[in-house]
C-alpha cells in the first residue's frame, strides 16, 4: 500500500500475515477499532487450504488478519481475495509473493477513478487495478477456485459470515447455496456494510462499485465471452436479489446494476468499433479494383463478424440482468434498492442513448416518479436532468415529456423540498430545450414558487423565471440602447412582495438586478421616438424592485422568513458588499433628489425612494465632494414633509433624517441644522393652531381641525425617531386630550395622534432619566406625567369611538408594561419611584375591553376599514388587529402586571376561539404556569367554574349533561388537563389544589329542594374528573378522603342519574390505585376520554418508589393532614364475603368501596356469624327480611362485582387489540409492503422460478428478448401506476435492446 506499512496484530493499518492476501475495499481505511465501538475481540484464524485440497484458497475476514477488531470493522464484512503478487509460480498454479509486505502493489480504488467519462466515450485507466489483474491470472490457471473467491466476495460484502465451499459450489444449485448462506447469516444486528454510517463505509461502497467496473473493463476482451465467468456471476446476483434477506438483496442489486453499467460501456465501445469497422470496409470496397486490398476486406469482415458476436453476447448478458434483476427490484419494498435501479437506468440512457433512450426504458422512470419515498423520486428527477441537459436527445424525449409533463409540474409542490428543487430544475432544462412544451399554466405554477419560504425552492423558481422571461431576446433588442433593452425585463416583475422576488433571482440574475444605471435612466429620461413610456404601475414596481435590490446588495442576507439568520460573510462577499454600497451611494446621491422631485406627489413612490439613504455610505458625501447634492436632498425631504400627511411618507422622512444625522460623519452638522429648522417651524405652527382651535366659545371648523391634525401627524412621526423634549410637547397634547374628554366632540384622528405623541414624550423622558444624567425634579415630573397620562387613557377607554378606545388600550398596556416592576431590573434601582401598579378598577376596565372587543364573532365586527366588512382582506386585517389587542393584555398577565386570576376570563375562551386565538391563550397558560403553578391551576378551575355558572343561568339546574354546553366545558377541561404534561411530580401541588377548589365548588351550594337532592353544582365533579389522571396514587386517596368530608352516607348510596357525577368522580379517584395515568370514565363520559383510558400506560416501579417517598416525606401539602380523618357521619359497614372481593389479583383492597366505610372488629365478627347462619339455614321461598346493614352490604357487593366484570372485559378487549397491533407490527417489520400501498412494489419473497411478467404485458412491444414465466406473486395491472404510453403510437410490435 502506498505510503503505509503494515503493523502487527495489535496495531493500526494492515497486520502482518501472508502477503498474497489483500482486501478489495479501500486499503487506506484503518482497521483498528474506532471510537464508540465495543471492546475488541480476537478473530479466530481458519486454516488455509491449498489447491490440492477440497477447499479453495481464501479466508474469511475473521481469518484474514490476526488483529483485534470491532464488530463493524471492514475486515469482518468484506472477503479478501486470495490472489498473489507478481512473482514465481507456485505448485497451485498461482504466482507466489516474491517480496516483503512493503513491496505489495497498491490495492486502493480511488474515488476519483471511473471507467468512463460523463459521455461514456473515453475510458480512463484505473489507478488500482492490480487486484483485478491478479484475479485474472488466477482465473486463467484455475477458473473454479477464482470464481469461488469472487462468489464469497459478494456473499461477505453483504455482511454474511457464511462461506461457500468448493463442494457446495460443485454440487449445489444457486438457490440451495443462498438458502444455506441465509441460515448462517448473522442476525444479531440489522446493519450491513452498505447501511453502516461513517466515512469508511461510504468509501467501502464506492470501492465496491469501482471494483465491479474495473473487473468488467479488464475482462472485456476475452474472459467475459467464455460463457462461464459472467454466467456464474449473473446467476448468483440474480438469485441473491430474490432473497428475503435485505442485506443480500440490497448488495446484489447494487452489484448487478453496476455490472450492467459496465456492460453498457462495453457495448458502447463495441458499437463504436463496429461503426468504425463498417466505415473502413465501405471505404475500402469503394476503391477501384486495382487499388482494392482483398486481404484487408477479409480482415475487416472477420473483425466485424467477431464484434457482432461479442455484441450479441453482451446483449444476452444485459437481457438477463435487466429481466432478472431490474424489472423486479425497481419495485422492491426497500426505497434504497428502488433508488439504485432508477439511478443506474438513468446512467444507461445517458451513456448509450441509441440503445436505451426509448420509451421502453423511460416508462420505468416515469412510473417511479409516483413513488412514496422522496429519495426515489429524487433519483428519477436527477436521471432525467442528465437526459434533458443534452439537446441532441430532445427528439427521443418528446413522447415521454408529453405523457409525464404534468407529473413533473406537480412535483414542484412536493412535500420534500429537495424533490421540489430538482423538479423545478428539470423544468428549467425542459424550457431550455423547447419553449413550446410548457403551457402558460405550467409556467405560472412555477412562477409563484419564487415567494416560497424555503430559499432553495425559491432560487430554483427564480432561475426558471429568468430563463423564461429574460434569457430569450431578439437581436433587434440587443442593438437598441441599453436603457430600452431592459425595459420589458423590469416591467414584468410586478408583485407586492418584491423583496422575496429579488432574493429568488439574486443568484442567477444579479447582473440584471444590479443594473441601477438602467433603472435610473428608465425613471428619469424621456422615451425615445417610437418607444412607449412606462405606465404608472410599471414605475411603481420598478422603484420597489430597485429599493429591494439595493437593500439586498447592502445587507447581504435574505428577507425575513427566508433563511436561518445572518451568516458570516466571506472576504470576497464583504468586498463585493463594500463595492456595491459605494456604487449605490455614488449613483443615487446625485439622482435621488431628481427622483424625489419628479415623484414628490406620489406617496407610494416617494416612500420607497426615501428609504434609499439608509443604505448609503455617508462618507462618500464628503470624499466625493457631493455636499451640494446633500443640500438638494434635504430640500426635497423638507418639501415632501410639507406636502404630505400620509403616515408612511412622514415616517420614511423621519427615518431618513435619522440615518443622515450620524455624529460619526462630517455631514452631521449640516443635517442637524436642517432638521432643527424644520421641527421649530412644525412645533410653532402646532402651538399657534392649537391655541386657536381650543378657544372657548367657538366651535372649530373643519379647516382648523385639518390643519391641527396634519401638523400633529408630522410632529408625531418625527417624535418616533427623534427626541423633541426641548419643545415640551406634553402640556400641549395633554391639554388637547383633556379638552376632548370634556367636550366629547374632538375628531377621532386628532385624539389618536395626540395619544401617540404623548406616549412618545413620556418614553423619551424615560430614556433621558434612565441614562442617570437627570435630576430628582425630572424624575418627579416624569412620574406625574406618566400617572396623569394613564388616567387619561383610562378615561378614553369609555369613548364611543372604537378606534380611539383601541389606541388608548394599546398605549395603556404598553405604559403599564414599561413602568411595571420590570423597570428596576438590571441594576436600575433608581427608577423604583416610577413603578406603577394598576388598581382593580383599571384592571377590570382592561379586561372588559378585551371581552367586548376581542372575543366577538367575525360578523359582529363592524370595524372594517372603509366599510369593507365583507371583503376577505378586511376580515383578516381586523382579526390581526384583535390578536394584537389580546396579545397586549396577555403580556400583562404573563409579567404579573395584573392579577393572574384575571386570566380566567381569557382561558375560558380557549375552545370557542381556538382558531383565532388558540396559540396566544395556550402560550399565556404556559407562561403563567412557569410563574406560579398553583395560582395558574386555580385560575384554570376558576375559568371552568365561570363557564359552569353561565351554563346554569342559561339552562337552569335541571340541565342535560349530554348537552353541547356541558360537553364543551368538559372538553375544555380535558384540554386544560393535557397542558400539565406528563411529569406528575412537577405539577403535584397544583393539581391537588385544583381538585380541592373543584370539590369545594361542587358542594358549595346545597339543593333548594331539600337534603335528599344533589347540590346545585354537583355535576361539576364530572368536569373535575378530567384532571384525576394527573394525580399521583397517594394523592388520589387523599383527595378521596377530602371528598368524603362533604359527603353523607345517603349520598354514597344514591344511584340515580343526578348522582352519577359523584359516582364518576369517586371512581376516577378509587380505580386509579394501580395506575397513575388511568382515566376512569363513567358510562356518560365522552368517547374521547374513553379512548384515552385505553391507551394509558402503567407507571414504572421507579416512579412508584418516588411517589411513596414523597407521600411519606411531604408535610406541606394541603391534604396531608386529612389522610387520617374519617367522616363522622359514615356508618360502619359489614365485611363483604364476595369471591371477587377476596381475590387479591382481581381487586386491591384499598380500591373497593368498603375502604370508605371502616368498621370495628366486633361488628365484623357479628356480620360473619350472621352470614354463616344464613348459609347453613335451608333456603325457603319466604325469607326473613335482611336488616339495613345487610341490604347495604349486598347492594355494594353487587355494584362491586359489576365493576370488576367491566374491568375484566376492558382488559380482554385491550389484550385483543394489543395482539392485533403486535401482529401488524411484526408484519410491517419484515420489510414487505401492504397490498393497498402505493407505489406498488414486488413481494421480496417470490421464488426464482416465479418471476413477474413484464409491466408492459398489454403493450405491443417488449423490452427483453427473454420471455420468463409469469410470477405466482404477480399483482394485477390495475394496482400499478397508470400506463401513460400508447403502444400503437410508440414503436413496432417488438423491440429488442439493440438494433442489429
Amino acid at each position: 500500500m502506498e505510503g503505509e506499512t503494515r503493523s502487527g496484530a495489535g496495531g493500526s493499518g494492515w497486520p502482518s500475515g501472508p502477503p498474497e492476501l489483500r482486501p478489495l475495499w479501500d486499503g487506506k481505511v484503518p482497521l483498528d477499532r474506532r471510537e464508540g465501538e465495543s471492546a475488541p475481540v480476537t478473530a479466530r484464524v481458519r486454516p488455509e487450504k491449498t489447491a490440492l485440497n477440497t477447499e479453495p484458497r481464501w479466508r474469511t475476514p475473521d481469518s484474514c488478519f490476526k488483529m483485534e477488531e470491532g464488530p463493524r470493522s471492514p475486515a469482518r464484512m468484506c472477503l479478501c481475495l486470495s490472489v498473489s503478487q507478481r512473482g514465481a509460480v507456485g505448485p497451485d498454479g498461482v504466482k507466489c509473493a516474491s517480496g516483503s509486505d512493503d513491496t505489495e502493489s497498491d490495492t486502493h480504488f480511488s474515488s476519483d477513478t471511473d471507467f468512463e467519462d460523463p459521455d461514456g466515450r473515453n475510458p480512463k485507466p484505473a489507478k488500482g487495478k492490480s487486484v483485478v489483474d491478479d484475479w485474472i491470472e488466477s482465473y486463467k490457471h484455475d477458473k473454479d477456485t477464482a470464481l469461488l473467491d469472487l462468489i464469497n466476495f459478494f456473499i461477505q460484502c453483504s455482511g454474511c459470515k457464511g462461506v461457500v465451499t468448493a463442494e457446495m459450489f460443485r454440487h449445489m444449485q444457486n438457490s440451495e447455496i443462498i438458502r444455506k448462506m441465509t441460515e448462517e447469516f448473522d442476525e444479531d444486528s440489522g446493519d450491513y456494510p452498505l447501511t453502516i454510517a461513517g466515512p469508511q463505509w461510504k468509501k467501502f461502497k464506492s470501492s465496491f462499485c469501482e471494483f465491479i467496473g474495473v473487473l468488467v473493463r479488464q475482462c472485456q476482451y476475452s474472459i467475459i465471452y467464455d460463457e462461464y465467468m459472467m454466467d456464474t456471476v449473473i446467476s448468483l446476483l440474480t438469485g441473491l436479489s430474490d432473497s428475503q434477506v435485505r442485506a443480500f438483496r440490497h448488495t446484489s442489486t447494487l452489484a448487478a446494476m453496476k455490472l450492467m453499467t459496465a456492460l453498457v460501456n462495453v457495448a458502447l465501445n463495441l458499437s463504436i468499433n463496429m461503426d468504425n469497422t463498417q466505415r473502413q470496409y465501405e471505404t475500402e470496397r469503394n476503391k477501384m479494383i486495382g487499388k482494392r486490398a482483398n486481404d484487408r476486406l477479409e480482415l475487416l469482415l472477420q473483425k466485424r463478424k467477431e464484434l457482432q458476436e461479442n455484441q450479441d453476447e453482451i446483449e444476452n448478458m444485459m437481457n438477463a440482468i435487466f429481466k432478472g434483476v431490474f424489472v423486479h427490484r425497481y419495485r422492491d419494498s426497500i426505497a434504497e434498492i428502488r433508488a439504485i435501479c432508477i439511478e443506474e437506468i438513468g446512467v444507461w440512457m445517458k451513456m448509450y442513448s441509441d440503445a436505451f433512450l426509448n420509451d421502453s426504458y423511460l416508462k420505468y422512470v416515469g412510473w417511479t416518479m409516483h413513488d412514496k419515498q422522496g429519495e426515489v423520486r429524487l433519483k428519477c428527477l436527477t436521471a432525467l436532468q442528465g437526459l434533458y441537459y443534452n439537446r441532441e436527445l430532445n427528439a427521443k424525449l418528446e413522447l415521454f415529456t408529453s405523457r409525464f409533463k404534468d407529473r413533473i409540474v406537480s412535483m414542484t409542490l412536493d412535500k420534500e423540498y429537495d424533490v421540489a428543487v430538482q423538479a423545478i430544475k428539470l423544468l428549467t432544462l425542459v424550457l431550455h430545450s423547447s419553449d413550446e412544451v410548457l403551457t402558460a399554466e405550467d409556467c405560472e405554477s412555477v412562477y409563484h414558487l419564487v415567494y416560497s419560504a424555503h430559499r432553495p425552492v425559491a432560487v430554483a423558481a427564480g432561475e426558471f423565471l429568468y430563463k423564461k422571461l429574460f434569457s430569450h431576446r431578439d437581436p433587434e433588442e440587443d442593438s437598441m440602447p441599453k436603457r430600452r433593452g431592459r425595459q420589458s425585463a423590469n416591467a414584468n416583475l410586478l408583485h407586492e412582495h418584491a423583496a422575496y422576488l429579488v432574493d429568488s433571482m439574486w443568484d442567477c440574475a444579479s447582473e440584471l438586478l444590479k443594473d441601477w444605471e438602467c433603472m435610473i435612466s428608465l425613471l428619469l429620461e424621456e422615451p425615445l421616438p417610437g418607444e412607449e413610456a412606462l405606465t404608472d404601475r410599471q414605475e411603481t414596481a420598478l422603484i420597489e424592485i430597485m429599493l429591494c435590490t439595493i437593500r439586498q446588495a447592502a445587507e447581504c442576507h435574505p428577507p425575513v422568513g427566508r433563511g436561518t439568520g445572518k451568516r458570516v460573510l466571506t472576504a470576497k462577499e464583504k468586498k463585493t458588499q463594500l463595492d456595491d454600497r459605494t456604487r449605490i451611494t455614488e449613483l443615487y446621491a446625485v439622482s435621488l433628489p431628481q427622483l424625489l422631485a419628479k415623484y414628490s406627489v406620489d406617496a407610494e413612490k416617494v416612500t420607497n425612494l426615501l428609504h434609499l439613504p439608509q443604505f448609503f455610505d455617508l462618507e462618500i458625501y464628503t470624499t466625493g465632494r457631493l455636499e451640494k447634492h446633500l443640500d438638494s436632498l434635504l430640500r426635497q425631504i423638507r418639501e415632501i414633509v410639507e406636502k404630505h400627511t400620509d403616515t408612511d411618507v412622514l415616517e420614511a422622512c423621519s427615518k431618513t433624517y435619522h440615518a443622515l444625522c450620524n455624529e460619526e460623519f462630517t455631514i452631521f452638522n449640516r443635517v442637524d441644522i436642517a432638521r432643527s429648522q424644520l421641527l421649530d417651524e412644525l412645533v410653532d405652527k402646532f402651538n399657534r393652531l392649537l391655541e386657536d382651535f381650543l378657544q372657548e366659545g367657538e366651535e372649530p371648523d373643519e379647516d382648523d381641525a385639518y390643519q391641527v391634525l396634519s401638523t400633529l401627524k408630522r410632529i408625531t412621526a418625527f417624535h418616533n425617531a427623534h427626541d423633541l423634549s426641548r419643545w415640551d410637547l406634553f402640556s400641549s397634547t395633554y391639554k388637547l386630550l383633556n379638552t376632548g374628554i370634556e367636550n366629547g366632540d374632538m375628531p377621532e384622528q386628532i385624539v389618536i395622534h395626540a395619544l401617540q405623541c404623548t406616549h412618545y414624550v413620556i418614553l423619551w423622558h424615560l430614556a433621558k432619566v434612565s441614562e442617570g444624567s437627570s435630576t430628582k425634579e425630572d424624575m418627579v415630573n416624569l412620574r406625574k406625567q406618566m400617572r396623569a397620562f394613564c388616567l387619561m387613557c383610562q378615561r378614553y377607554l369609555t369613548n364611543v369611538k372604537i378606534t380611539v378606545k383601541e389606541q388608548a388600550f394599546t398605549i395603556l398596556c404598553d405604559v403599564l408594561m414599561i413602568f411595571s416592576h420590570q423597570i428596576v431590573a438590571g441594576g436600575r434601582d433608581m427608577l423604583e419611584p416610577l413603578v406603577y401598579n394598576p388598581d382593580s378598577s383599571l384592571q377590570s376596565e382592561l379586561l372588559n375591553f378585551i371581552l367586548d372587543h376581542v372575543f366577538i364573532d367575525q360578523d359582529d365586527d363592524s370595524n372594517s376599514a372603509d366599510g369593507q366588512q365583507d371583503d376577505e382582506a378586511g376580515k383578516i386585517e381586523a382579526l390581526h388587529k384583535r390578536r394584537n389587542l389580546l396579545a397586549a393584555y396577555c403580556k400583562l398577565i404573563i409579567y404579573n402586571v395584573v392579577e393572574i386570576n384575571t386570566g380566567a376570563d381569557i382561558f375560558k375562551q380557549y375552545m370557542r376561539y381556538y382558531n383565532d386565538y388558540g396559540d396566544i391563550i395556550k402560550e399565556t397558560m404556559s407562561k403563567t404556569r412557569q410563574i406560579d403553578k398553583i395560582q395558574c391551576a386555580k385560575t384554570l378551575i376558576l375559568s371552568l367554574q365561570q363557564l359552569f355558572n353561565e351554563m346554569l343561568s342559561d339552562l337552569g339546574y335541571n340541565f342535560d349533561r349530554s348537552s353541547s354546553s356541558f360537553c364543551g366545558i368538559k372538553e375544555l377541561a380535558r384540554r386544560f388537563s393535557l397542558t400539565f404534561g406528563l411529569d406528575q411530580l412537577k405539577t403535584r401541588e397544583a393539581i391537588a389544589m385544583l381538585h380541592k377548589d373543584g370539590i369545594e365548588f361542587a358542594f358549595k351550594e346545597p339543593s333548594p329542594h331539600g337534603e335528599g337532592n344533589p347540590p346545585v353544582n354537583l355535576a361539576f365533579l364530572d368536569i373535575l374528573s378530567e384532571f384525576s389522571s394527573k394525580l399521583l396514587r397517594q394523592d388520589k386517596r387523599t383527595v378521596h378522603v377530602y371528598l368524603e368530608k362533604f359527603m353523607t352516607f345517603q349520598m354514597a348510596l344514591r344511584r340515580e342519574d343526578c348522582w352519577l357525577p359523584l359516582i364518576s368522580y369517586r371512581n376516577s379517584l378509587l380505580a386509579g390505585g394501580d395506575d397513575d395515568t388511568m382515566s376512569v370514565i363513567s358510562g356518560i363520559s365522552s368517547r374521547g376520554s374513553t379512548v384515552r383510558s385505553k391507551k394509558a400506560k402503567p407507571a414504572t416501579g421507579k416512579r412508584k418508589i418516588i411517589e411513596a417517598e414523597e407521600s411519606s416525606g411531604s408535610e406541606g401539602m394541603w391534604l396531608n393532614r386529612e389522610q387520617a380523618m374519617q367522616t363522622p357521619v359514615m356508618m360502619p359497614s359489614p365485611h363483604l364475603t364476595s369471591t371477587v372481593m377476596r381475590d387479591p389479583k382481581r381487586l386491591r383492597p384499598e380500591d373497593s368501596y368498603m375502604g370508605v366505610y371502616p368498621m370495628q372488629a366486633e361488628q365484623q365478627q357479628q356480620q360473619q356469624q350472621q352470614q354463616q347462619q344464613q348459609q347453613q339455614t335451608p333456603q325457603h321461598h319466604h325469607q326473613t327480611p335482611m336488616d339495613y346493614n345487610t341490604q347495604v352490604t349486598w347492594m355494594l357487593a353487587q355494584r362491586q362485582q359489576e365493576e370488576v366484570r367491566q374491568q375484566q372485559e376492558r382488559a380482554a378487549m385491550n389484550y385483543a387489540k394489543l395482539r392485533t397491533n403486535l401482529q401488524h407490527a411484526i408484519r410491517r417489520g419484515t420489510g414487505l409492503m401492504e397490498d393497498d400501498e402505493e407505489p406498488i412494489v414486488e413481494d421480496v419473497m417470490m421464488s426464482s422460478e416465479g418471476r413477474i411478467e413484464d409491466l408492459n404485458e398489454g403493450m405491443d412491444f417488449d423490452t427483453m428478448d427473454i420471455d420468463l414465466p409469469p410470477s405466482k406473486n404477480r399483482r394485477e395491472r390495475s394496482e400499478l401506476k397508470p400506463d401513460f404510453f400508447d403502444p400503437a403510437s410508440i414503436m413496432d410490435d417488438s423491440v429488442s435492446i439493440f438494433s442489429s
